[in-house]
């Protein structure tokens, strides 16, 4: 019995869309993936940056959802990492992409989630559940975010250790990074914490920051401070609210692109 060719559409750029091709996809679990697709010369954007990406929907139309870059600004190829909602009117279609497959990209990206949204200081924390991990694995990709901050520290809480999606690279600290490798291997920490199955941490981002493990080997005080610590969140909006307020109460002050502050979020995200 020969086997069933389903067609896929052709899809056709628009003034704000334009047609990448699926490079690779790397299926982490049954909930989670992230995929590669190509580059066009004109697309420019800062690390820590999302955009509009999508499929045609059933209705002819592009179906559109926001997704952080996960890759670094100076990449030619663009990483993405989603989860998988399988009645999701977008995942459940983008989770069975392929190599070779059409996918549309948004031609503007933008976001709050970039070092110029933040005053300058000392040590960089990016606070991520899930997904939200997205635009920090683009940020700590990054040279410059090394020049401007003498500790890079990525926080990710996630359920279950399959979750933890680039946890090697993440853990080696970028070692086969031909920009960051140096830097990061003196600068970078990585503080994943497993929630729901047995890990080394195994509590929520508030507890690690209440009994200093979120500190342990990074230079400085075991607690923030807003004079020399800036902070990124992105996430579930149950943390957002909570550290949110927290860093507002400790006197962080919000920032965005036109008035840098202490820390920022990313409204956009859904994960």
């Amino acid at each position: 019995m020969s086997e069933v060719t389903i067609e896929k559409p052709v899809l056709e750029p628009t003034g704000a869309l334009s047609v990448e091709t699926v490079l690779s996809v790397r299926h982490w679990n049954e909930h989670l993936f992230s995929f590669r697709i190509t580059r066009p010369a004109s697309f420019r954007f800062r690390s820590g940056e999302f955009v509009m990406i999508g499929l045609q929907g059933d209705n002819g139309k592009p179906l559109l959802r926001a997704y952080s870059v996960a890759s670094p600004s100076w990449d030619e190829e663009i990483e993405f990492l989603s989860i998988k909602v399988q009645d999701g009117p977008l995942t459940s279609k983008l989770q069975l992409i392929q190599p070779g497959d059409q996918i549309y990209l948004g031609r503007k990206p933008t976001g709050t989630l970039v070092t110029d949204a933040l005053l300058p200081g000392k040590r960089l924390f990016m606070l991520s559940t899930g997904t939200g991990l997205a635009p920090f694995l683009s940020l700590s990709r990054d040279p410059d975010v090394y020049e401007f901050y003498d500790e890079v520290v990525i926080v990710h809480s996630v359920r279950r250790v399959s979750d933890l999606a680039f946890y090697d690279e993440l853990t080696g600290k970028w070692p086969e990074d031909p920009l960051v490798a140096e830097q990061a291997g003196r600068q970078f920490h990585y503080v994943p914490t497993v929630t729901r199955e047995p890990f080394r941490n195994n509590v929520r981002i508030d507890a690690l920051i209440e009994n200093g493990k979120l500190f342990e080997g990074i230079s400085g005080a075991p607690k923030f401070d807003p004079e020399t610590d800036r902070v990124m969140m992105c996430g579930s909006m149950e943390m957002i609210k909570q550290f949110g307020a927290w860093f507002e109460e400790n006197g962080f002050a919000e920032g965005s692109n036109a008035a840098p502050g202490a820390y920022v979020i990313e409204r956009a995200f859904v994960g």
